[in-house]
């Protein structure tokens, strides 16, 4: 099997989105657009309620799948197929927007600590027109591997004989997140047909066998295609490992709508303020 090696190292950016929650952004930035079939990492933190109170109100989506993760606080969501969760610590929701979908993620907390992840999720050309659904995954139905070197958590995907529960996604995902002790090895097999990537949430680590630049907080690395990944904590480290299957299609992106042609944009534009875009 062939070694994965570090492609290239991406330093989060300070952003805010929503009604003003702030964030770090990591793809879908100038520096790393996307990676097929990933269009967007973002990582909201904080324990002033300033920065996230006012939430994300409804705002619609056409042609992706958003993944919420969270550590720490609670949101609720809710949209125009009458779906309703709350997310809580440890909790996944993964919402197939494919057609069209409006939605809203607000906090339930009042004040305390906030922290997670959104990533985007690309759909092909003949899935995007689809039927929206939604997956509402609490933390019990997350398997967990534990021993004196490591926690894993496998939300999509496979490790040791624990499958993930998130069912059904075109792409054949692969999302785990890891807490690796100091000086400890996390080894884990990626199919070579899929692009991954690790976003390192806190710690140190070392990935491969070659040398590259330290990697610290807030960092995201794109791996080269390969089997075999080896990752290093130089200190305690917590991160995540996610990969996908590549769509190889044209996109085209407008705000919270991405298509394969300006031509949809358009038309996701127009459906939206004319009343006709929610696919129930």
């Amino acid at each position: 099997m062939s070694t994965i090696e570090v492609k290239k190292i991406v330093k989060a950016i300070e952003t805010s989105d929503g009604a003003g929650v702030k964030l770090k952004r990591s793809m879908g930035i100038p520096e790393l657009d996307f990676i097929d079939p990933f269009l967007m990492l973002d990582e909201f933190g904080s324990e002033n309620k300033e920065d996230y109170i006012a939430g994300f109100p409804s705002h619609p989506h056409r042609g992706i799948e958003t993944v919420t993760y969270m550590l720490n606080g609670e949101f609720r969501h809710e949209d125009s197929c009458g779906n309703k969760g709350d997310l809580g610590p440890g909790g996944v929701q993964w919402m197939t927007a494919a057609g069209g979908i409006i939605h809203s993620e607000m906090p339930i907390m009042k004040e305390g600590k906030l922290h997670g992840f959104q990533l985007w999720v690309n759909m092909p050309a003949k899935h995007k027109m689809n039927k929206p659904s939604y997956q509402n995954i609490e933390p019990k139905e997350i398997p967990e591997f534990k021993d004196q070197e490591k926690k894993i958590k496998i939300i999509a995907g496979k490790y040791q004989n624990k499958i993930g529960p998130v069912k059904g996604i075109s792409v054949d995902p692969i999302y785990i997140d890891v807490e690796l002790e100091k000086d400890k090895i996390f080894n884990f097999t990626i199919p070579s047909s899929h692009n991954a990537f690790i976003y390192l949430v806190t710690g140190e680590i070392k990935i491969g066998n070659k040398k590259h630049d330290q990697l610290q907080n807030s960092n995201l690395v794109c791996l080269q295609n390969g089997n075999d990944l080896n990752v290093c904590a130089n200190k305690k480290s917590k991160f995540l490992i996610i990969a996908g299957r590549p769509i190889g299609e044209a996109i085209a992106r407008g705000g919270p709508f991405v298509m394969n042609t300006k031509q949809e944009i358009i038309k996701a534009i127009q459906d939206y303020h004319s009343g006709n875009f929610v696919q129930k």
